[in-house]
């Protein structure tokens, strides 16, 4: 018997919203009253020196790190915590892993379980959230991975695919939560520069298809091709964000001229 799957694999996509982040790591801030705020559907690409603040910002949407002062909310609700009078409260862990299921979130490390084929580690977190059953599960595995070109590598383990494949795999598994955000934390900068544009042309394919996308990158031509919104953090801080046009071509600030001059 066949098993049917709804079109899961275009979620709603879901607005963000970071209120006034501050961080700090002993007595190094990282992050310094950053204000940011995605529309569903936009893509906004992170751009900024090493040590600026880009990954630890991207790591706060889905709470993997811990605001020392402001939230985050995805379509309203806050992320991580809870309001208890004038004060935010820790939500439990419990509560914390469910939110992170509707956020997704690609490493650029991969992140794939060595020990599991290409199917199975797709089909992993939705059997694990109790979202579906095997069977079902399987068979999304299935239809996401033909969307990001991997159709015949169901069988294959991460070891047998290259760096492209791997990450390929890894937003195939982002995508099987069916979140309303997917989060991108250097996507292709452990990838050899050949393999760069197979991964770009898959997150490009969900840009177009409308699913709400935050990219730390250094890609400048994918920001120029994709985003909405070009945001340049340094020091902790958002110095410029506007569309590519404007921050990439006519940047009104020194500091992102200086950064753009040395990575074109």
């Amino acid at each position: 018997m066949s098993v049917v799957v709804e079109d899961s694999a275009v979620p709603r996509p879901a607005a963000v919203t970071v209120h006034n982040a501050h961080k700090w790591y002993g007595t190094h801030q990282v992050l310094s009253g950053v204000d940011l705020s995605v529309q569903p559907g936009q893509v906004t690409v992170i751009l900024g020196p090493s040590g600026s603040g880009k990954s630890t910002l991207l790591r706060a949407v889905n709470h993997l790190e811990k605001l020392d002062i402001g939230h985050v909310s995805v379509d309203g609700e806050l992320i991580g915590v809870r309001q208890h009078g004038d004060r935010l409260k820790e939500l439990s862990e419990r509560a914390i892993l469910a939110q992170r299921g509707r956020i997704g979130f690609v490493f650029q490390s991969f992140n794939l379980f060595p020990h599991l084929t290409v199917l199975d580690n797709v089909a992993a977190a939705p059997v694990a959230s109790r979202r579906r059953n095997r069977a079902q599960a399987q068979e999304l595995a299935r239809t996401l991975l033909a969307r990001v070109g991997l159709a015949d590598k169901a069988d294959a383990y991460p070891r047998q695919l290259s760096g492209g494949q791997q990450q390929r795999v890894a937003i195939a598994r982002a995508l099987a939560l069916e979140p309303g955000v997917i989060l991108f934390d250097e996507p292709t900068s452990a990838l050899d520069p050949e393999l760069v544009r197979e991964v770009l042309d898959v997150i490009k394919d969900l840009a177009d298809s409308g699913t709400t996308l935050i990219v730390v990158t250094h890609e400048i031509g994918f920001a120029r091709e994709v985003a909405d919104t070009v945001v340049f953090l340094d020091g902790g801080r958002i110095v410029e964000q506007g569309p590519p046009a404007q921050v990439l071509d006519r940047p009104a600030h020194q500091r992102t001229r200086e950064f753009l001059s040395r990575v074109l």
